[in-house]
């Protein structure tokens, strides 16, 4: 019998994760379907539910949902407890089991950057789901110092609150994305949605930029205009790809309870990125 699996986000066209799961199903030699589902966030439960019910085992979940999918578990597990969002849920007798991959997915991504695990000067662009899991993750090395810029500096606030309550030996603040400064950050991390349409610009000013700077942004289908300024200042660069294939690593191993084939799920991304530029002209 195929064994069922998916990611639920609006929109969810442009999600890589099927790609990526397909090939590793395909070198387990396991009969499993992955497949995209749009969710708006106003049917997120009945939709939920349905999903269930028609059988799947595991599910990715991406904006906008990681945070609004939360009272809907079952039970929360390690980072998603405690930071209130979930990127895979695992389904055992129908009751909902929520992780949170992602800041394991981006501390391995930035390692592969040269990026060494300890106190860090970082700004995390953003406050969703995504910028509370990496923050979260910074702070988690006694003596790190985070910013969080939001558009909606409120917002970033709230945030940056909730963290230095989370990891008193580390410091979190808020600012609003023109006021950022860059000069003593090592880390710059984009976790907002900005560089996903071609024609998207940049959130901050690129003369702000500087050599040594470590830039990642977690948009991971394309070269955003970010990384390609970062480039062009001297930067150490990249976009989301590893992240993506690390936190998706974790959720199939505990979907399966085995390790991922990293292999041929990097292999997959990097065709399917690959004829993405092609087709795009980039």
């Amino acid at each position: 019998m195929t064994r069922l699996f998916g990611v639920m986000g609006h929109p969810v066209t442009h999600s890589l994760s099927p790609v990526m799961h397909t090939a590793a199903f395909r070198a387990l030699r396991l009969d499993a379907l992955y497949a995209p589902f749009d969710v708006p966030p106003r049917v997120l439960k009945p939709i939920l539910r349905a999903l269930i019910l028609a059988g799947v085992e595991g599910m990715s979940v991406t904006v906008p949902l990681k945070e609004r999918v939360v009272p809907l578990m079952d039970r929360l597990e390690g980072s998603a407890r405690a930071i209130g969002a979930v990127n895979t849920i695992v389904v055992r007798r129908r009751r909902l089991i929520g992780y949170n991959t992602d800041g394991p997915g981006i501390v391995l991504a930035l390692r592969e950057l040269g990026w060494r695990a300890g106190p860090t000067r970082a700004v995390v662009l953003g406050a969703g789901g995504a910028a509370r899991a990496v923050a979260w993750e910074l702070m988690r090395a006694p003596g790190s110092v985070v910013t969080i810029a939001n558009r909606r500096v409120a917002r970033g606030r709230r945030l940056a609150r909730w963290l230095s309550r989370a990891c008193p030996r580390s410091r979190a603040h808020a600012r609003a994305l023109r006021e950022v400064t860059l000069a003593e950050v090592e880390l710059l991390v984009n976790a907002t949605t900005v560089g996903m349409q071609a024609q998207d610009g940049l959130l901050i000013d690129p003369t702000r930029l500087h050599r040594g700077l470590l830039v990642y942004d977690l948009v991971y289908h394309r070269q955003t205009a970010l990384v390609e300024a970062a480039r062009r200042r001297g930067c150490v660069a990249a976009n989301g790809m590893s992240m993506l294939l690390y936190q998706g690593a974790e959720a199939l191993r505990l979907w399966l309870g085995r390790p991922a084939p990293l292999a041929p799920m990097r292999r997959a991304l990097e065709r399917s990125l690959q004829r993405r530029s092609i087709v795009h002209g980039q």
